[in-house]
């Protein structure tokens, strides 16, 4: 289970609206070694270099900058979100063939029904391990202090 704050959910759909009618995509960082379900807590929107509607792709530089800031910190990436901006919130072949980090939660919104405005999202997330995706339940809550349901 994907249990992650109401602010970080709403940072995520914003970065989407924002980013449409290209993908946006970015990481949610959290203290390393993460605990067995990782904590999210901070968050990175990163530059779709791609510039795509249809595929995202985290340029190599802010890559390398990123994963020199994370060791700095002690961090890693507990999330790893894109949007879809005309299909489902479900991950593509090519998601599951990118997808490295076997212990992030990949979460994906689709802002199909609602573009760049305030309408509906599907906010889902998946495990992909080994090109294998499993559906998470996902627990928004207003912070960790709360026990989430389920």
């Amino acid at each position: 289970m994907l249990t992650i704050t109401e602010e970080l959910y709403e940072q995520i759909v914003a970065h989407a609206r924002k980013d449409y009618p290209d993908e946006a995509c970015g990481v949610v960082a959290g203290p390393a070694p993460a605990p067995a379900d990782g904590r999210p807590e901070r968050f990175i929107p990163m530059l779709n270099a791609a510039r795509s509607p249809t595929f995202y792709q985290f340029d190599s530089m802010d890559l390398y900058w990123l994963d020199r800031e994370l060791d700095e910190r002690d961090e890693e990436q507990v999330v790893i979100y894109h949007s879809h901006t005309a299909t489902e919130a479900y991950p593509s072949r090519t998601d599951i063939e990118l997808a490295q980090e076997p212990g992030a939660h990949y979460v994906l919104v689709s802002v199909a029904e609602s573009g760049a405005g305030e309408g509906p999202v599907s906010f889902r997330s998946f495990r992909i391990v080994d090109g294998v995706v499993t559906e998470e339940d996902v627990a928004v809550v207003t912070s960790y202090d709360e026990t989430p349901a389920g």
